[in-house]
């Protein structure tokens, strides 16, 4: 087969990709900005769905191997409101179906499964644009440029590709969150270590919350989030990290101070994190020899089903183009006419996220998940 592709990113969706077409026996090359796989942290917990991310790990060959990366205990979770009163206690009795893997894991489980060479390290994409004919050049900070006959940007919410094929820029979705950690937890932080449990700890109130995942090695990952107006975030000095924390900290004042003591505790700054979004219809007219997946593609509001998607369209497209070889434009137009309603509706599915906001918060939030009326 002549086909080669070229793929913009080396996060899970576009991994999973390589994959697929390298069992295929197509040939493909994955740009990556970043120095290395370790240059930064790669995020934490991912639940893996069985209708989406299982598939595609499935189709990637890799379903044994993930799962010796699943973490036990960790689908277990409580919802306490600001007081600390737990409203909902689930356990994680190991009959769950979204088993909870590190995000880091899976990233290097994919990066084993390819040949050496096939991710090109350092490659920052500063411009792509269209030679005609379908073909692409793709130009990187370095100077040097590649022609693609196949492009794929899975390069993220700030895509360097999507232009290609649309003029939509993601948007601040009303929402903004600070992240930090707590290590060695059990023996640093065991009050912590305790509230939080084997799994997960969501603590809300109307229009703010408190997050908490127990990873591997000891560790909490913490954010908190708040609704507030974009730029709010610019306004907080996180150079300066025992202030930033004590502005953040402002914001829950009245809350247990065991559950603000998971940010006011952490053992690393806090990093800024907006959340923005692509439209939840956003789609394209078919351009020829390019197309998108993951957050470049269908950017949403984090309601644990972006990464599962990514890789469900990675794999997906991975099997359009082995089923049409030679017929690129075919296999594209068959990709992105199932992609763009299965994203739709796993961005609608996840609508729960906005009820952790809420004014009845935490109550919806329970309700929904239990099936029950809200009674606060």
């Amino acid at each position: 087969m002549a086909t080669s592709v070229t793929v913009v990113g080396a996060g899970l969706g576009g991994l999973v990709l390589a994959r697929v077409l390298h069992v295929q026996g197509i040939p493909v090359t994955v740009y990556e900005a970043e120095p290395s796989p370790t240059a930064r942290a790669q995020g934490g917990l991912l639940d893996i769905h069985p209708w989406n991310g299982q598939l595609a790990l499935e189709a990637a060959g890799l379903i044994e191997e993930f799962r010796g990366l699943v973490l036990p205990g960790r689908e277990s979770y409580r919802v306490l409101d600001r007081e600390g009163t737990g409203w909902l206690d689930h356990p994680d009795e190991g009959t769950g179906d979204r088993p909870e893997v590190q995000r880091a894991a899976l990233r290097q489980l994919l990066l084993d499964s390819l040949p050496a060479g096939t991710v090109r390290w350092g490659h920052k994409v500063i411009d792509v644009r269209a030679l005609g004919e379908g073909r692409h050049e793709v130009v990187f900070a370095d100077g040097t440029a590649v022609a693609a006959s196949l492009l794929v940007g899975a390069d993220g919410a700030w895509s360097r590709v999507r232009p290609l094929l649309s003029g939509a820029i993601p948007e601040y979705a009303g929402v903004s969150t600070v992240e930090t950690f707590l290590l060695d937890v059990d023996t640093r932080h065991p009050a912590a270590a305790e509230l939080v449990g084997g799994g997960s700890l969501i603590a809300l109130a109307p229009g703010r919350g408190i997050l908490a995942h127990r990873e591997s090695g000891g560790t909490l990952h913490v954010y908190g989030q708040l609704r507030k107006p974009e730029g709010w975030l610019a306004g907080i000095d996180f150079a300066d990290p025992s202030a930033a924390t004590a502005r953040v900290a402002e914001e829950f004042g009245g809350w247990a101070p065991e559950l603000t003591a998971l940010i006011t505790d952490g053992d690393t700054p806090l990093v800024p994190r907006p959340i923005h979004t692509l439209p939840g219809e956003h789609r394209w007219d078919r351009v020829p020899g390019v197309t998108l997946l993951g957050d470049a593609a269908h950017l949403a509001p984090p309601n644990g089903e972006g990464a599962n998607v990514a890789m469900h369209d990675g794999a997906e497209l991975g099997r359009a183009i082995a089923a049409h070889p030679g017929d690129l434009e075919t296999a594209l137009a068959e990709y992105e006419r199932a992609m763009f309603p299965r994203a739709a509706v796993a961005a609608a599915e996840g609508a729960d996220y906005w009820l952790m906001f809420a004014d009845d918060a935490p109550h919806g939030v329970i309700a929904e998940w239990t099936g029950t009326q809200r009674t606060p």
